[in-house]
């Protein structure tokens, strides 16, 4: 029942209640009321404001029940009047329901109504359309009445229907044979899925959609197919407007999308080509013609077919810009051709089917001698063989024209066999003959005259390296790669004392092992021997090894694999040379002692010098400052001689020491990190006395930013030292030594300067040697030791010195450092000398 109908319902019983309450009401009201004045009036002893209470509540009374019975009747009336409206719209209700059912009636049918709170659905229609059994709830299991795929699509649409809105319709064919048609849709808050019979025009409306969504999802692959092709494809309508085109002619007329390019009406033809098509269309013809059309902006050449279609047209253009570029690629393949064809040496013909010459290269030319402009004519085969031996340059022959006839029958062979023409003016000529597959042949002449010349000329060499070998003093053998001797020289087998006869057995390297061993008869050598000769290609290597035979004779043996897979042996008597070998190793050991006993004799006795040398410099140092009582002017005038002439001394020693390290290898540097400016400063503050006493002034020249770099520190303060002093000693009175440090890209560079006396060019190439001093008549006096250090320092570091120096003009003296001399460092290996004297 509807809503409003039962709310209708349930007024109407409320109705005679409310009634019957009012009427109560009144009845227990107005009956209290009379009692009320009957008592009043029958009292007559009660005082005056007892008996105005009791009117008062009665005169109350009495309004509220009039007032209650008006309310009623006025309700009454209202009510009466909506249950009258209800009853009108409960019987348009009803008409719409018997309107709806009188519907659903009319087809064969049934509709499902589900409701927006998720309960029940409502069923409602003929459902024995797919049931056999009148059970509405089973209509829902779809896989009762439908195949499992038409039910899976089904759930899937009506779940989307339910959770989205989506619409649909769905051809079905139930289990029983029947065609049907799903149909849902969402109402309000509702959603109704219906399900009807189609039979008759219905069945064939759905045939025919049927077959128009595979024509139409054909079309979509036809049109798919044509906008992967590469050629502009379009359709015409039937008053000639483009209809439809694919992605490639949008691109050939610049057109965002197919769909831009029609709507544009974009033609990718010009006018004239657009008219002639068109005119062929409506005169029932095909349009076909080549023409040029630019193609994103660029002109190219296009075969376009137009074509008359049922309901307007359609034309296709096919690119020939790349078939064009082939026939010219081809024709600059043959032009090739040819140019390579007239470098080779091979003289080529080419004759057709008919035997006529259809090319022929230089190298054909200038074999025969033919004229260039007789070529030309396309002569025969057989006139060129007819002229070539009017010139006798064709083999002489007893029956020249059965031998004509023999040459030209090889046009019809299939692999003609090659011909060797030793021609009158003693050229040799090798002829090969290659049928064309469209039919004539191709001649190949090979002038092989001087490949004849040089195997003649070969087989001299080979006689005289036969000579060569055999007058050798060495003894040479090969072997084959099976281990047999292919020869040898008479050396070989004297070496070994082996018979003449044995070579031309061609005997295994076995038997020469077996027959040489008394000789040599350690087995690891001839294993290794056999080895080299017998052994797998892929292990095969040379090798060199001495013999020492038991007739003391030592002989030098090599193996060396040869390209053929043999194997080359050579045998040379050493032993003089080992003699002589012997005598130069003792000799060598007795100088290396010598040597070895010079460099222990400068170490102990500059170790013995330089103890009492230090201890000299310290007395000397006690009597100059006073220690040990005063000295007069002139006793310390000498005590400052003594220790100068001390501190030069222990300086040489100390250079003497340093070059012995060196010479032995026991010197390494202490690498680590070197402030530039630091070090400057700790050589030029060891130099003062001498700059304050030669009156010399000292530039030093670095930038503040140059930083430092990796050395031994001890090691380039020592060469900084030797270098200024040995520029001081050099300069005059007054003039300036100049020590300047730069950083370049991987290198620190010091250059020391002077403006003295200059080195002669006879002796740059000496400065560096030890104890070579060339004072060149300068205040300057020393053993030569400076340079020598500043050397040995330098390039123990990596680096290299180099000296700039013209007379009368100064010098200039260049370290250069890398930048990271002492990647690795390790603890050095110190001369104990030096540990001492440090």
């Amino acid at each position: 029942m509807p809503k409003r109908s039962r709310q209708t319902v349930s007024r109407r019983a409320a109705r005679p209640r409310l009634a019957s309450f009012c009427a109560a009401g009144s009845a227990l009201l107005l009956p209290g009321a009379a009692a009320r004045g009957q008592s009043v009036a029958g009292i007559a002893g009660m005082d005056s404001a007892g008996g105005f209470f009791g009117l008062s509540l009665g005169a109350g009374l009495v309004i509220f029940a009039t007032i209650t019975a008006l309310l009623h009747l006025a309700g009454r009336r209202l009510w009466s009047r909506r249950e009258a409206e209800l009853t009108a719209e409960i019987d348009q209700l009803n008409q719409k329901v018997e309107r709806a059912r009188a519907f659903l009636a009319s087809e064969t049918q049934f509709v499902v109504v589900w409701g927006g709170s998720g309960g029940e659905p409502e069923i409602e229609g003929d459902v024995s359309l797919v049931l056999d059994a009148p059970a509405p709830r089973r209509v829902l299991g779809f896989g009762a009445w439908l195949s499992p795929a038409q039910a899976q699509t089904l759930e899937a649409n009506v779940a989307l229907l339910r959770e989205r809105g989506h619409g649909f319709r769905q051809d079905l064919v139930s289990q029983n044979g029947r065609h049907l048609e799903a149909e849902g849709r969402a109402i309000g808050s509702r959603v109704v899925m219906r399900v009807r019979d189609v039979s008759g025009d219905r069945l064939e409306l759905m045939r025919l959609r049927k077959v128009q969504a595979e024509q139409k999802a054909q079309l979509e692959i036809l049109r798919g197919l044509l906008d992967l092709t590469a050629h502009p494809v379009w359709t015409r309508g039937p008053d000639g407007d483009l209809d439809w085109v694919n992605t490639a002619y949008a691109r050939a007329v610049d057109a965002k999308s197919p769909q831009d390019a029609t709507a544009r009406g974009l033609e990718l033809l010009d006018r004239p080509a657009r008219e002639a098509a068109a005119r062929a269309r409506q005169a029932g013809n095909i349009w076909r013609r080549r023409e040029h059309v630019v193609v994103a902006g660029v002109r190219r050449l296009m075969d376009v077919l137009d074509a008359p279609l049922p309901g307007g047209g359609g034309g296709l253009a096919d690119d020939l810009a790349e078939l064009e570029a082939l026939r010219a690629d081809h024709a600059r393949q043959v032009e090739s051709h040819i140019r390579t064809l007239d470098q080779i040496a091979t003289a080529v013909a080419i004759f057709d089917r008919s035997k006529r010459l259809v090319f022929a290269n230089a190298a054909y030319r200038h074999l025969w001698g033919l004229d260039q402009a007789f070529l030309e004519q396309g002569p025969s085969d057989s006139e060129i063989l007819d002229q070539l031996r009017a010139g006798r340059r064709l083999p002489e022959q007893a029956d020249y024209r059965a031998w004509k006839m023999a040459l030209l029958a090889n046009y019809q062979i299939m692999e003609p066999a090659p011909q060797v023409w030793h021609l009158p003016d003693g050229r040799t000529v090798r002829v090969a003959f290659d049928p064309n597959p469209q039919g004539g042949i191709t001649y190949l002449f090979d002038n092989v005259t001087e490949r004849f010349t040089l195997e003649s000329q070969y087989n001299a060499l080979a006689r005289v390296q036969s000579e060569t070998l055999d007058a050798l003093q060495e003894g040479v053998a090969v072997f084959g790669a099976d281990g047999r001797l292919k020869l040898c020289n008479p050396a070989f087998l004297r070496l070994w004392r082996l018979p003449a006869g044995l070579v031309a057995e061609h005997p295994h390297i076995d038997t020469i092992t077996a027959a040489s061993r008394p000789l040599v008869p350690h087995d690891a050598v001839w294993s290794d021997l056999r080895s080299a000769v017998a052994g797998l290609h892929s292990v095969r290597m040379g090798f060199e090894r001495r013999m020492n035979r038991s007739d003391g004779a030592v002989v030098d043996c090599a193996a060396a694999p040869l390209p053929d897979g043999g194997t080359l042996l050579t045998f040379i008597d050493v032993t003089d040379g080992v003699n002589v070998e012997r005598a130069l190793k003792e000799r060598n050991q007795a100088l290396l002692a010598a040597e070895q006993l010079r460099n222990d004799f400068v170490h102990h006795v500059s170790y013995e010098l330089r103890s009492p040398l230090t201890n000299i410099i310290g007395f000397i140092q006690l009597l100059g400052d006073g220690s040990v009582g005063p000295l007069n002017e002139k006793q310390r005038e000498y005590a400052g001689y003594v220790l100068k002439s001390s501190a030069a001394l222990l300086a040489i020693i100390n250079d003497i020491l340093d070059l012995a390290t060196i010479d032995r290898d026991a010197m390494e540097l202490r690498f680590g990190e070197v402030d530039i400016q630091r070090v400057i400063g700790e050589a030029a503050e060891g130099l003062q006395d001498r700059l304050a006493e030669s009156h010399v002034e000292l530039s030093i020249v670095a930038a503040p930013e140059i930083g430092g770099f990796r050395a031994d520190g001890q090691r380039i303060r020592q060469i900084l030292f030797n270098l200024l002093s040995n520029a001081v000693g050099f300069s005059e009175p007054g003039q300036v030594v100049t020590l300047a440090a730069l950083r370049r890209e991987n290198e620190i560079v010091f250059k020391v300067s002077d403006r003295g006396r200059g080195i002669p060019p006879e002796l740059l190439d000496k400065v560096f040697d030890r104890f070579e001093s060339h004072t060149i008549n300068s205040r300057h006096r020393g053993v030569g030791l400076g340079l020598s250090i500043v050397r040995a320092f330098v390039e123990l570091h990596g680096g290299t010195v180099h000296i700039d120096s013209a007379p009368g003009e100064g010098t200039v003296v260049t370290c250069i450092f890398p930048l990271r001399g002492g990647e690795t460092e390790s603890r050095p290996k110190i001369d104990p000398l030096l540990e001492a004297r440090a």
